[in-house]
């Protein structure tokens, strides 16, 4: 057993949404350093895919495109499907969030982010599936991750109600299309990202200090902590991981106390 046994990702081809920036490129750079063969990209900004292409190098592939509608879906799986006779990887990563006091929060808050967050991961993974099972086995399984977030995992300070709720059906997703898919040696699995820094998350990204505060291990996130987790659950190591969420948060679920506990002397 080595380590590239394990987590090598050499002869892959893999698409990830929303690729251009924050933690879609961390995943990206991630899947890079683990040898893969092609990443393509999606997202609607050509500039910022322009530039993440330049800087990330000839393996990384840019396509624009919106897809929170199914025309813009229907558009990306065909201009895949006319590059490619199989995709090993797909990471649902774009997404949206809105925030709005209860009382106002309007009909478009609620529409734009649970179309983008919920049903263009489902409808993108079944227009992909011929692409996604092409290659598949269960020596060489494909796989399929959802970035959900620990926002659908428990309530944070913010009225962000369509993103919270949004990211708790994705988990859940999550767990009901790998119940379909394991039979067609496509694995589906989640990663529920904490702090980390984007364009969705300014504040990880401009006031880290203050972000870090709140976190259990007192730093927001990094592309080697995003990496090196869509690397596990893209690569063999993986393989027996199929319907899980993964939380990637530096201890906030999972390990925070209560401010009314005591830390032990």
């Amino acid at each position: 057993m080595t380590l590239e046994d394990m987590f090598s990702l050499k002869g892959r081809v893999a698409l990830v949404t929303g690729g251009s920036r924050g933690i879609g490129k961390m995943i990206v750079e991630g899947f890079l350093a683990a040898g893969i063969d092609r990443v393509y990209i999606s997202a609607r900004k050509i500039n910022e895919i322009e530039e993440t292409c330049t800087e990330l190098g000839d393996k990384v592939i840019g396509i624009q495109g919106d897809i929170s509608t199914m025309a813009g879906i229907d558009a990306l799986v065909e201009e895949i499907s006319a590059r490619e006779s199989r995709l090993d990887i797909l990471v649902n990563n774009a997404g949206a969030a809105w925030g709005n006091d209860y009382l106002d929060f309007p009909e478009a808050g609620w529409d734009k982010v649970m179309d983008l967050n919920v049903k263009s991961p489902f409808f993108l993974t079944q227009k992909l599936h011929k692409l996604l099972t092409a290659g598949a086995s269960q020596a060489h399984p494909s796989k399929v991750i959802n970035i959900a977030s620990v926002d659908g995992l428990r309530i944070n300070p913010w009225e962000t109600y369509s993103y919270q709720a949004s990211k708790a059906a994705l988990i859940h997703l999550t767990r009901r299309m790998a119940a379909r898919l394991v039979k067609d040696h496509v694995y589906v699995t989640a990663i529920a990202p904490g702090a980390f820094p984007s364009s969705m998350n300014k504040v990880a990204r401009d006031h880290a200090d203050t972000s870090s505060k709140g976190i259990p291990n007192k730093r927001v996130g990094d592309k080697y902590d995003m990496g090196g987790s869509a690397v596990y659950l893209a690569s063999r190591a993986g393989d027996y991981t199929i319907g899980e969420t993964l939380t990637v948060d530096g201890g906030i679920v999972n390990a925070h106390l209560p401010s009314h506990f005591a830390e032990p002397s």
